[in-house]
């Protein structure tokens, strides 16, 4: 091996060893959000996208940090369970290839330089950001996450920050019905998802002694759970109303269609496929709804649609 490549592998591994560390596959997830409740506020109030590429710029890198420090803490704090659970025992907080130190200083720095070029937007959005940042790392990972088979909706509400925050860096009122429609959808889908994820990873959450629903109450009670939110999500829909018949519709169809599969896909598969296709929809239920929302607000304001 030559010197170059001797010089170049550490910092291919210590790039590598930083996206885990702040979860970087959950990043590009949620930029998603984001951006479906930022070009959402655009068309709303007929806002000049070229007039507002700054804040997209400062909303677009305040939002990453944020949430690849929330990444950071969670993974600081929870190297005792990670190490335990098949899926997270490579971690780099787990192996020890990154010091908790360090850990806890990029956590530190990401979060305010994030909260800063939020603010750089709108007060509410480095808000928002803050209260995302916040109910991530204390009310779910150090508080319910151990405790309560509630986690999983305590943690949703952080994890339905981004299109708010998306929202408050063009338009600083969330009070808007299509965009708390686009909040609360957010947070009721995260439920069915995590259920499904908890069913299928049930070992080795029983192995880490993390009380996820399935894992304390069984498979029926997830069942009726997850039905009771689809419900939820169908009556949702209709926020979108005020705003666009269209949207409403997609997101009414689509809650629609993950009801039918919960049922039907339960009375014939096993519980294991059932999750399994309940996880597979969920990913398809939000990149369509999120896709339509984007591509919908981009047409009204370039087109005036």
């Amino acid at each position: 091996m030559s010197r170059k490549e001797n010089l170049a592998t550490p910092k291919q591994n210590m790039s590598n060893i930083l996206a885990q560390t702040v979860k970087t596959g959950i990043i590009k997830s949620n930029l998603i959000p984001m951006f479906a409740g930022l070009t959402l506020a655009l068309y709303t109030y007929q806002i000049s996208l070229i007039e507002k590429l700054p804040e997209i710029l400062f909303a677009l890198i305040g939002s990453i940090l944020v949430m690849g420090a929330a990444g950071a803490f969670n993974n600081l704090y929870d190297r005792d369970i990670d190490s335990i659970m098949e899926r997270t025992k490579n971690r780099p907080t787990v192996t020890g290839e990154i010091k908790p130190k360090a850990v806890l200083w990029l956590g530190i720095l990401m979060s305010i330089f994030g909260i800063v070029f939020l603010a750089l937007t709108t007060p509410l959005a480095a808000l928002l950001g803050f209260l995302g940042l916040f109910f991530y790392v204390v009310p779910y990972t150090m508080w319910t996450k151990r405790r309560t088979i509630y986690n999983t909706e305590v943690g949703s509400i952080s994890g339905a920050m981004p299109p708010l925050i998306g929202w408050a860096t063009m338009y600083p009122d969330i009070t808007h019905p299509a965009i708390l429609g686009l909040f609360v959808i957010t947070v009721i889908w995260q439920m069915p998802h995590f259920y499904a994820i908890a069913i299928r990873k049930h070992d080795e959450y029983k192995a880490a002694n993390v009380p996820m629903l399935p894992v304390v109450k069984g498979v029926k009670r997830t069942y009726i759970q997850t039905n009771i939110y689809l419900i939820i999500l169908i009556a949702i829909s209709f926020l979108f109303m005020p705003l666009s018949l269209g949207l409403m519709l997609v997101a009414l169809l689509l809650s629609i269609i993950w009801l039918i599969l919960s049922i039907a896909g339960y009375k014939k598969m096993d519980s294991e496929k059932w999750a399994k296709s309940m996880f597979v929809y969920s990913l398809l239920h939000m990149t369509v709804l999120f896709s339509t929302v984007i591509i919908y607000s981009l047409m009204g304001i370039l087109f005036d649609f």
